[in-house]
């Protein structure tokens, strides 16, 4: 029984795929423009996400407060 071959060069991982199309789709300056948009989403995201948690911490230290 034969092993199967190895291939020599790795597969490319779906997100390098994805690159590969965005480049041949859009140019640099688009391209940029994108990645900044998404990383405001994702900070905006963080934000929204810390800004709940504080609202959390307050209104837990002020029921403790509040008890007699």
């Amino acid at each position: 029984m034969q092993a199967a071959p190895v291939r020599a060069t790795a597969i490319p991982s779906f997100t390098t795929a994805l690159r590969a199309v965005e480049s041949l789709l859009m140019s640099s300056g688009q391209r940029t423009a994108r990645r900044n948009a998404w990383t405001s989403v994702l900070e905006d995201r963080r934000r929204a996400k810390d800004r709940v948690e504080a609202q959390r911490v307050l209104d837990q230290s002020l029921s403790v407060s509040v008890r007699p």
